[in-house]
């Protein structure tokens, strides 16, 4: 079966339909891939082997009944351990949601699993979704199967390395701040951040609620389109979701794309960005150029403010989120947490809700909320949060100004290509200033694609992103499907697993 779960997605979704697969032997293999290489990668975080088997056989029974199993057709999934699978651990990576099986599922589980797909199982990432390594996971830390000793990427990083190394055909991501582009370019696959509201927050464990989406990743753009042609909808049950109409992506990314105006922005191109990576973005226009695209160039002046602004709404947002884990409705409580100690003033209240927090969460949560905390307390309040909301809205006016000029914005995904285990763990502004090129989408709710765009010489994948205008998802992945078409990256798969 190794030739078939090479196999890109829609392929094997075509193979299944026609009768050629069964959905069992299918997920057993991927199973199988599973035990045979994440000892060495470390992407998953809990595999339903027996609850994935049974899902595949009722697909199977289902087609052999003549039923529709649904636009997935048994096809495995694996889904990101920041949302929700009912009865199943949803930790987050977190020591503080160790034991936590919630009662329901989120949307985009549900709307998987309505359309025939098989849940493999929870993938590692950063606690919390924070961070851009998944280093910071209580649990393990995930290899980049391009080369055992870099990080994937994060804080999605289970999720593009269970892709690069063959172990899913298709995974669930979140992206905050560049939280699925970051991993999709570091491991070479393809990761899309729908705009804000395309895809359901449901059952999503919030970071910063008006950042977080959730997006689809795969090995190609037609997998990726796919994917999201599944989860993205209006839902009741989210308030923030948009009465935006989904489409059908696969069918409409596989359109051809006349007139197509490319836009490169001039503050890309500066300080901090890696030679190799520049050469790629750069050729990666010419491809464009020879497809018949228009090339402008286009400023985004507000755009170095992105990281400041960003680091200022994200942790805001995540210390009033993060509040709710304080020992007493669920999760972790330390022991002896309300004990009384010699010397503490504290009542025992206060003395539960530091020692649970200190416990259970990890050093880049807890500099987050203290961050957050900080910023809206009384007398910073309006100098940080407010401030950085009104750049929030400069950044977004800058985007709408370029896209009146331009269908697209090309650069690159990130400054350099994954870097060593451990080598910015102890340097957080470093770590910070790699999402540079991600996080000003994130600010304006724009959607945002990362595919791959060539290899540096020492072999590790370089990828590009494509930035579109809000609800424009069919039209950036048509775009992206040009290039990708034309490049051929997407056939490299990593040597080491």
């Amino acid at each position: 079966m190794t030739e078939i779960i090479a196999q890109p997605a829609v392929t094997l979704v075509e193979r299944l339909r026609a009768g050629e697969l069964r959905s069992v032997d299918l997920t057993r293999a991927f199973l199988d891939r599973i035990d045979a290489v994440d000892a060495k990668v470390g992407a998953f975080l809990c595999v339903r082997r027996k609850a994935a088997l049974a899902e595949a056989a009722d697909v199977d029974r289902r087609r052999s009944r003549g039923d529709d199993p649904g636009p997935l057709a048994g096809l495995p999934v694996a889904v990101k351990d920041v949302l929700c699978l009912k009865d199943e651990p949803t930790t987050c990576a977190s020591n503080m949601l160790r034991q936590y099986r919630p009662p329901y599922d989120a949307t985009v589980v549900a709307r998987i699993q309505a359309a025939g797909g098989v849940i493999l199982g929870k993938l590692n990432m950063d606690e919390f979704a924070m961070g851009s390594t998944t280093e910071n996971s209580a649990y393990q830390k995930t290899r980049n199967p391009w080369r055992l000793g870099a990080v994937p990427g994060g804080s999605s990083g289970g999720s593009a390395a269970c892709l690069a190394a063959g172990m899913a055909p298709l995974a669930i991501g979140t992206d905050t701040g560049g939280s699925i582009r970051q991993p999709a370019a570091f491991c070479g696959v393809v990761g899309m951040k729908p705009t804000y509201g395309r895809v359901s927050r449901y059952g999503l464990v919030a970071f910063a609620s008006s950042l977080d989406q959730v997006g689809p990743m795969g090995r190609s753009v037609e997998d990726a389109a796919l994917l999201l042609s599944v989860i993205a909808g209006h839902d009741p049950l989210d308030s923030t979701s948009a009465e935006e109409p989904a489409a059908d992506y696969l069918a409409l990314c596989q359109q051809p794309l006349a007139n197509l105006r490319v836009g490169v922005v001039k503050e890309h191109y500066g300080e901090g960005l890696d030679e190799e990576v520049a050469a790629a973005t750069y050729a990666a226009t010419d491809v464009y150029r020879r497809l018949g695209a228009t090339i402008e160039e286009i400023s985004l002046p507000h755009s170095k403010y992105g990281i400041a602004t960003y680091y200022v709404i994200a942790p805001s947002e995540a210390s009033s989120n993060l509040a709710r884990y304080d020992g007493v409705h669920y999760g972790f409580r330390a022991d002896g947490a309300g004990s009384v100690s010699e010397g503490d003033p504290d009542p025992p209240l206060v003395r539960m809700y530091k020692r649970t927090r200190t416990a259970a969460f990890g050093p880049e949560v807890k500099r987050r909320i203290m961050l957050g905390t900080y910023a809206l307390s009384a007398g910073y309040y309006d100098a940080y949060y407010v401030k950085a909301l009104k750049v929030r809205r400069r950044i977004r006016q800058d985007y709408d100004e370029a896209f009146r000029k331009v269908d697209v914005i090309l650069g690159p995904t990130t400054p350099t290509p994954a870097y060593g285990l451990g080598e910015k763990i102890d340097d957080p502004l470093a770590m910070y200033l790699g999402d540079l090129y991600t996080v000003p989408a994130n600010l304006a709710g724009l959607p945002g694609i990362s595919l791959p765009a060539g290899f540096t010489k020492d072999g590790l994948p370089i990828g590009m992103q494509l930035m579109g205008r809000p609800f424009a998802e069919a039209q950036l992945l048509q775009a992206a499907r040009m290039f990708e078409m034309e490049s051929g990256w997407r056939d490299r798969r990593p040597p080491c697993c």
